[in-house]
């Protein structure tokens, strides 16, 4: 061990009389704990904020999208097996989208219905976990007097007043004739499962309903809006959606969920950065602390540093003993920091004692979402601050001068 690191660990154990410097110390160290464990925890409940928002929005939408240039796709079957070539795609799904006016003995709403196929797994498995009331096997049970079953948001159910099995009146514009002239169509339906994702828009305006009978409500045969596709892994988004671009060509147009909730993701990648800045000023307080308290340390041991020049030691080894004291006390901090941070967290996402309202977040609780990277960074963050917080005192105890010290 070289001897700069045994003379700094030496001056972290206290005599009695530096005690007080001691105690400063100690409360250095316990400052850097803290704001590394606040850090470490507010990261992770964010990420666990932006991880359970992004799961509830790509069960409702798209994660990627074919859309064609020219209007309605009719050769959806050919569009499915190209995509379904295209290696990372793990299902696709064609669909209807349109707008209609959705009322029941006690309410009406303006509603997007969007049709859907209830036996494609890859869609309707992440549709299924949000299903409070009712089944998605529903939407296939054909029944007399009625165009079929749909799936409706809580919030659209609780303005309409309807629950599992009521009657429900939908009337939509569809263009018809020579001229496309505007006509009303009117559909008769029936709840066959109500969901909520915890997104206010989605569960308030979304109805699902099966394929043909959106395309023969709205008077579209054989016709689809445009095909949803579900990837194997999110991070292969931008690579697939470039494929598909290529594969298609100039008349389809080609989406994903990053595109669709940019500002979303923005907003939350903004807070995340405020967020960590203003906690990474603690720990800077904490490291100004510990410039203090290297000032009080210099002063005290002047005629260690005296008899150590004396003895041949240069300026810069001087400087490391400092240093070193520096890092040690960063390091302990860190260290427990992390500990507590990564204790912290592990109690909020095992023992949910903390409630949220889930009419605001869709979740009742603080989700947690652990990355080992944040902790990386958080911990070299810490690191660096206390690290140049020692370059002062460190400087002032190389610049004593052994004689003035020794006349002293």
């Amino acid at each position: 061990m070289r001897y700069e690191l045994q003379i700094a660990t030496r001056y972290l154990r206290a005599r009695r009389r530096d005690a007080f410097i001691s105690v400063t110390t100690v409360f250095t160290a316990i400052g850097v704990m803290i704001g590394v464990a606040a850090l470490v925890v507010v990261l992770a409940v964010m990420g666990g904020f932006e991880r359970s928002l992004r799961q509830r929005i790509l069960t409702l939408t798209p994660q990627v999208e074919i859309l064609s240039f020219n209007g309605s796709i009719s050769n959806a079957p050919e569009l499915l097996a190209r995509a379904a070539a295209v290696p990372g795609v793990a299902g696709s799904d064609p669909f209807l989208v349109g707008q209609a006016m959705m009322s029941s003995p006690r309410g009406v709403s303006g509603v997007i219905m969007r049709g859907i196929d209830p036996q494609n797994a890859a869609i309707v498995g992440q549709l299924r976990r949000y299903i409070q009331k009712g089944s998605l096997a529903n939407l296939g049970v054909a029944s007399a007097g009625s165009d079929g079953a749909v799936a409706l948001g809580s919030t659209l159910a609780a303005k309409l007043k309807v629950g599992v099995g009521d009657p429900l009146t939908a009337v939509a514009p569809v263009a018809a004739g020579p001229d496309n002239e505007i006509a009303t169509r009117t559909g008769h339906f029936t709840v066959g499962a109500i969901f909520e994702s915890g997104v206010a828009f989605l569960d308030r305006d979304l109805v699902f309903m099966r394929l043909d009978n959106a395309q023969n409500f709205f008077g579209r045969p054989g016709q689809v809006d445009g095909i949803e596709l579900r990837l194997r892994n999110l991070d292969d988004t931008a690579l697939i959606t470039t494929r598909l671009r290529a594969l298609l060509g100039p008349n389809y147009r080609v989406s994903n969920w990053m595109e669709f909730n940019a500002s979303a993701a923005a907003g939350f990648e903004l807070l995340k950065r405020v967020y960590a800045l203003v906690l990474l000023l603690l720990i800077g307080v904490a490291a100004f602390n510990l410039i203090a308290t290297l000032i009080m340390v210099v002063m005290e041991k002047r005629k260690d540093i005296a008899v150590l020049m004396a003895m041949g030691a240069t300026r810069r080894e001087v400087r490391l003993i400092f240093v070193l004291k520096g890092l040690i006390v960063g390091a302990i901090g860190t260290f427990a920091g992390l500990i507590l941070g990564g204790a912290t967290c592990f109690v909020l996402a095992n023992y949910h004692f903390i409630h949220i309202q889930k009419e605001i977040y869709g979740i009742s609780t603080l989700p947690v979402a652990f990355q080992p990277l944040s902790y990386v960074v958080v911990a070299i963050a810490s690191m660096l601050l206390c690290w140049v917080a020692t370059f002062y005192p460190a400087r002032q105890a190389a610049r004593e001068m052994p004689v003035e010290i020794f006349r002293g």
